[in-house]
């Protein structure tokens, strides 16, 4: 009988019907809500914690702690009560209400930093409890189990589903270890396959999509392995965010609206091919933002 962790991955893709500019190109939509835990980062948390475990890492009465921009942190709740550790989540305070709620469902604490310090704010807490002991920080930004369970997982599920037909893949660049996973595992099948990597454009606010400091740039981020870096526009990701319900029926947050407006974007360049597109998490995590009125 499948326990929760098995349900991990392995989620659906589904063609976009009325969002490619270019008959000839078609765009796929890999719905990674359909996670137990609602998000992409349900791999990437079960990586880490289990990674930690199986080294000895985590010792006896530590708690773990992790600053997050909300999906990680619902992630890693929920394989910590797995596993029976205590964890401290670490956001700023603008995070949307659902997310604390559900993080403390599962059993976390949460610690809310002020917004005007962004995530820079949480990583600077989080690191200042490290350094007084009795925490362990997984650390997203830097842990190899993070891309790795990408390289293990979701690249393999996009090459399978494609039957290898697959040539662009887009994704949302946040803590980066989607497009870093899936980008070592798809190279490796076929170095054409083009991977290309959404920021935000100056001023734009995208929860998920991050143009990071160059101080706080992910350790685990590597520029080669990203082809293509197309600026993403709110406006436009939340255009496209609401299309997406509206006209796919596919219900997500709006760094999957950003990624996809940038496959679409893409599309109109090409003669043909497969692009494969990221939907980070479901839209019910943004219902009390602004993002769909």
């Amino acid at each position: 009988m499948a326990s929760i962790i098995d349900l991990i991955g392995n989620t659906p893709m589904v063609e976009l019907k009325h969002i490619s500019e270019n008959p000839e190109v078609k765009i796929f939509a890999k719905l990674e809500g359909n996670n137990p835990a609602g998000s992409v980062k349900d791999r990437a948390a079960y990586g880490m914690i289990k990674g930690a475990l199986d080294r000895g890492d985590i010792k006896p009465g530590m708690k773990l702690i992790e600053a997050t921009s909300g999906n990680t942190g619902i992630a890693l709740a929920m394989i910590s009560s797995l596993f029976g550790l205590e964890i401290e989540l670490v956001m700023p305070s603008d995070a949307t209400r659902e997310r604390v709620l559900t993080m403390e469902v599962y059993g976390a604490k949460v610690t809310l930093t002020p917004k005007e310090l962004s995530m820079e704010g949480s990583i600077d807490y989080a690191n200042d409890k490290v350094a007084k002991g009795g925490y362990y920080m997984l650390n997203q930004f830097a842990n190899p189990d993070n891309y790795g369970m990408h390289y293990k997982t979701t690249g393999p599920e996009i090459w399978r589903d494609t039957a290898g037909k697959v040539t662009h893949f887009v994704s949302a660049m946040g803590t980066t270890g989607t497009i870093m996973g899936v980008s070592r595992f798809l190279k490796e099948q076929n170095p054409d396959v083009q991977i290309v990597g959404c920021q935000p454009t100056e001023g734009s606010k995208i929860p998920g999509i991050r143009k990071w400091p160059e101080a706080y740039l992910p350790k685990i981020f590597e520029k080669s392995r990203v082809d293509r870096i197309m600026d993403i526009d709110e406006a436009d990701a939340r255009a496209m965010t609401k299309r997406l319900a509206k006209e796919e029926a596919v219900f997500c947050g709006m760094s999957s609206g950003g990624a996809v407006s940038a496959a679409a974007r893409l599309s109109r360049e090409l003669r043909s091919g497969v692009i494969v597109s990221i939907i980070c998490d479901r839209g019910d995590r943004y219902l009390s933002s602004d993002l769909f009125s």
